[in-house]
């Protein structure tokens, strides 16, 4: 809902704010029209801001968890730069910010950057958004800090919300050390892979997954990993948001019983055990199984022998043994 008494208001700030976004090669000076933003039916106005590239989280799906710091710096900024234009201009709309903004995502940012670089190096302040959450993390903006700080160009951040940190306090699983891993590779082979590369990071790994490919991930952690303890956290912060808690085994049998979820998914799981490798004779049948339904006898033997540390030899005699 509008934060304005007066829809009228809310119309009128996005009316400008498109204008600002049309105009060609010409933006408003900070003296033709002071930078604002609303808060709860009252108009504030924002402090003037240093050039440079300012970055700025902003909320994973609830509009309100975004600092008033960060709407001072998008309603001061002489340009925002986001992943999305749709997206970022509806928390503007939110909040009846009236800054230009520009495209800067993985497709465009080639060309993108120098621009941004040549206006910082004029003085303006950019402001770098993603669609949700805090820049850089899973985002191309990491090209651009660099590029920033080469050129000697202040830098600044303005932390916020994370879709992985909220994931992570709310799983019930340690939080003394943890270890982002972002996407898992969508190919079958590739995701197995990296997951027996990660199995023995001693600390709890957080993944970012989709909807259509929660099962598959979850069942290749399954057999990579074992019976750990894990949380699938879906849309936080929204309305729907759910945090499904059990063991990786229990959770892939469950998803793969149901529609693909919606939404957007954070996966956190236990770190391992000192005795990882001591899983009972059920839950590596049941992993040779799983592992089974997708690979040959060799590639499955070596998969789950590289999860639970058991010999070859041994995990081969019990694949032979479930096949016959």
């Amino acid at each position: 809902m509008p934060l304005p008494d007066d829809e009228g208001q809310a119309r009128r700030y996005s009316a400008k704010m498109r204008g600002n976004e049309q105009a060609s090669g010409r933006r408003a000076s900070k003296s033709e029209s002071a930078r604002s933003y609303v808060v709860a039916g009252h108009a504030l106005e924002a402090p003037a801001l240093a050039g440079g590239l300012h970055l700025v989280a902003t909320p994973i799906g609830n509009l309100r968890d975004i600092t008033l710091r960060a709407l001072e710096v998008l309603a001061s900024a002489d340009v925002i730069a986001c992943e999305d234009t749709r997206v970022t201009r509806k928390l503007l709309e939110h909040y009846c910010v009236a800054t230009p903004l520009t495209p800067y995502h993985e497709h465009n940012a080639a060309s993108a950057r120098p621009k941004l670089l040549a206006r910082m190096a004029a003085g303006d302040s950019i402001a770098l958004v993603s669609d949700a959450g805090t820049p850089l993390i899973s985002d191309p903006g990491f090209k651009l800090v660099r590029a920033a700080q080469a050129a000697d160009h202040a830098v600044t951040a303005l932390p916020g919300a994370s879709a992985a940190l909220a994931a992570l306090i709310v799983a019930g699983l340690p939080t003394d050390r943890f270890f982002f891993e972002g996407f898992l590779p969508a190919k079958e082979g590739q995701r197995r892979a990296r997951i027996a590369e990660i199995a023995r990071i001693p600390a709890s790994l957080i993944l970012f997954e989709t909807g259509p490919r929660l099962e598959r991930a979850l069942s290749d952690l399954a057999a990579g990993l074992g019976a750990r303890e894990a949380a699938v956290c879906r849309e936080l912060t929204k309305m729907y948001e759910e945090v499904r808690r059990g063991d990786l085994v229990t959770l892939a049998r469950d998803y793969a019983s149901e529609p693909p979820p919606r939404g957007e998914i954070v996966v956190v799981i236990a770190p391992p055990t000192a005795d990882a490798g001591a899983l009972d004779a059920d839950a590596i049948d049941d992993m040779l199984r799983r592992a089974l339904t997708r690979a040959s006898v060799k590639d499955a033997v070596a998969e789950v022998a590289a999860a639970t540390g058991l010999a070859r030899r041994e995990v081969y005699q019990r694949a032979l043994a479930l096949k016959q």
